[in-house]
């Protein structure tokens, strides 16, 4: 019963009203399967009980997950950057958040962020990485594709650079997934940590920008002939515009779409559905409401904006979602599962088509905060948790039935 009223509170805080999902059986409940890490961020099963595991202040780790063995991946790029030292002095107004104190080291959003392993992975070991790149002026968004030989990354190939570099640490995205097409598809966040801040053609609608849009590209990084038209003016490789924060992105295996979850400012959580040539809008239309107190957004005439399948009026923070595909809990059977940053949530949700039907928020007595649901080949669902003060206490979760 309590499962049940804490679940009608949350959704009347929700977009509209949806059939709230009765605590299904068996009872899902938690198993840690590895601790000390430092803020896991991605992990792709190289077999049902091997992992390859992006730390987003750490490293890239190969780890087994009986033995619970680790080993450090060599030959990442020298390029990235997960942290630096503030001093106020050498940043603008609005560049990171007030009350920073001149030596504080800092981390935000930087650091690596997804591992993918290709379709093809078994016959050609190759693996996409997204990370944060240090550069001149500050850091970006940088997307590489690796061959994985015994512990070493070699081969090691740029696809996308989301110049330019610049300060802050916020918003890279990062978020990586291969569609039924066979394309990468890839979000490169704004970037921007206040609104005040936006130049007179904002981030994310500025077609010459790189940053603040979802890429495609074929697996060797070139633009698939197929991609929408931005003019030809725009930057090669945009799929969709309109971005802020945009971390996790997902294939819903029953119908090939694409889901992509979505940060706002002060609430504005959003789930999405990929389309091509979209514009989700950012800055110039939210959900949330923004955190500067001077922006004020310019709609462009003729421009059309694509609106979320579902939004939040609390912040959740959601981040690397993913559809359940396993026999475990039966009633779960192509659900998305939603983890979330803000207050450790995580959500359990139905659609049809383009509707949320249901949601169920699971583990209401026992919240962490999460950063990515992941499916392993035969269909265990593992959950990814970090501690904001407890920066080397990560963990990977194992999500089990319980009778």
């Amino acid at each position: 019963m309590k499962k049940i009223l804490l679940a009608l509170l949350i959704l009347s805080a929700c977009k509209t009203e949806v059939k709230v999902e009765a605590p299904s059986y068996p009872n899902p409940a938690k198993e840690t399967i590895i601790d000390g890490l430092s803020r896991p961020w991605s992990m792709a099963f190289l077999s049902e009980t091997e992992v390859l595991l992006s730390e987003k202040d750490g490293d890239l780790l190969r780890i087994d997950l009986n033995t619970k063995e680790k080993q450090s991946i060599k030959g990442f790029p020298t390029d990235k950057t997960d942290s630096l030292i503030y001093r106020k002095a050498d940043y603008s107004k609005g560049t990171f958040p007030g009350g920073l104190e001149d030596g504080t080291k800092v981390t935000y959003n930087a650091g690596i962020l997804e591992v993918l392993t290709d379709p093809n992975f078994e016959t050609n070991q190759q693996l996409y990485i997204s990370y944060t790149a240090k550069g001149e002026g500050g850091a970006t968004t940088k997307v590489i594709r690796a061959e994985l030989q015994n512990d070493s990354l070699v081969n090691v190939k740029q696809l996308l650079l989301a110049l330019p570099y610049s300060h802050g640490l916020f918003h890279f995205g990062g978020g990586m997934t291969f569609g039924t097409d066979g394309k990468l598809y890839v979000t490169v966040g704004e970037r921007l940590f206040n609104e005040d801040y936006q130049p007179e053609v904002p981030i994310a609608q500025d077609l010459n920008d790189r940053r603040g849009k979802i890429y495609r590209l074929n697996p060797d990084g070139s633009i698939p002939e197929d991609n929408p038209d931005f003019g030809p003016d725009a930057i090669p490789g945009l799929y969709a515009s309109g971005i802020r924060a945009a971390q996790g992105i997902t294939v819903e295996p029953k119908t090939g779409n694409i889901w992509f979850s979505e940060h706002g400012t002060n609430q504005g959580d959003e789930i999405n559905m990929l389309k091509k040539g979209a514009n989700y809008g950012w800055p110039v239309i939210t959900t949330g409401t923004y955190r500067g107190n001077k922006f004020v957004p310019q709609k462009v005439a003729g421009t059309v904006y694509t609106d979320p399948i579902w939004y939040w009026k609390h912040t959740v923070a959601p981040t690397g979602l993913t559809f359940y595909t396993g026999d475990e809990f039966p009633d779960w059977k192509n659900n998305l599962i939603v983890p979330g940053l803000s207050r450790g949530s995580l959500w359990r949700i139905r659609i049809e088509g383009e509707t949320v039907k249901s949601m169920e928020e699971l583990f209401v007595d026992n919240r962490e905060r999460s950063r990515k649901a992941v499916m392993s080949p035969e269909g265990k669902l593992y959950l990814l948790t970090e501690y904001l003060n407890e920066p080397k206490n990560g963990k990977i979760i194992r999500i089990q039935a319980e009778y």
